[in-house]
């Protein structure tokens, strides 16, 4: 940039050195320094259970533990069978569905009701006591108690996962109610709004992010809940094939030796 006598500025672009500059290197994405140790963890976890599932082959004798379980090779070999099967797919459609519907359920029932609770002080102290009284039960051990309530298994297993959802929900949406300012609530009032008004406006935004939290812990509680309930209860009304009732009870049949790939 060069400056002349009149006061007028003129910008100069130099390309005559353009030519001479080294090309442009790729850069590839480096790896931080958490992801390098997750990496190099995996990696040692893999060859420690290749060594000791063919320890028996490499050093005489087999390790104590590791020794009884099928290598990563293994594993693989028998996943590419696996994956071509339409029974391990439908499976995983069962177990989606139930997943799906138990949880939705939850949703609708837990919600509600835990703002019923947050919001009405002589139902939280009628009802919370009898709440909290069945919460400590696990899910799983409905199933027995479930399978005599209902009619069929599949509405068995629905419960079970439903249980296993309702209890998250009702909590962090009680977390959530009381974890909100009071005097927001106090404020609002005083400037008239009403009480559906501050449940729109405070409430329910106050609330949002401890249900999303409570919502995905509860979406996986209900994914290990199916899994287990499917092998109690024989995979429900599709339970007929070895590979339609489920994860749960494809895994069980697998474990038996009732599965074979199509």
């Amino acid at each position: 940039m060069t400056a002349h006598a009149d006061g007028d500025l003129k910008l100069t672009i130099g390309l005559s050195g353009s030519k001479d500059r080294p090309p442009a290197r790729l850069r590839l994405p480096r790896i931080n320094r958490a992801s390098r140790r997750a990496l190099i963890s995996y990696v040692v976890v893999v060859v420690v259970w290749q060594l000791g599932a063919t320890s028996a082959r490499w050093f005489g004798h087999a390790w104590p533990g590791l020794g009884k379980v099928p290598a990563p090779s293994a594993v693989l070999a028998s996943a590419a069978q696996l994956v071509v099967d339409h029974g391990y797919w439908h499976s995983w459609v069962m177990s989606l569905l139930r997943v799906l519907v138990g949880f939705g359920a939850a949703t609708l029932v837990g919600v509600p009701f835990g703002l019923l609770l947050a919001s009405s002080l002589p139902l939280r102290r009628m009802a919370f006591p009898v709440f909290e009284l069945l919460r400590p039960i696990p899910p799983l051990a409905w199933v027995p108690a479930a399978i005599i309530f209902w009619p069929t298994q599949e509405l068995s297993i629905g419960f079970v996962i439903f249980l296993g959802a309702f209890y998250t929900l009702v909590i962090n949406v009680l977390g959530g109610v009381d974890a909100i300012d009071r005097r927001l609530a106090q404020v609002a009032r005083s400037m008239g709004a009403s009480r559906w008004n501050i449940f729109r406006r405070v409430v329910l935004p106050g609330v949002l992010p401890s249900l999303l939290v409570g919502m995905e812990v509860s979406i996986g509680i209900t994914w290990e809940v199916v899994v287990a309930a499917e092998m109690i209860s024989g995979g429900g009304a599709a339970g007929s094939t070895a590979s339609g009732g489920g994860l749960g009870f494809f895994i069980w049949n697998s474990y038996v030796g009732c599965w074979r790939p199509a």
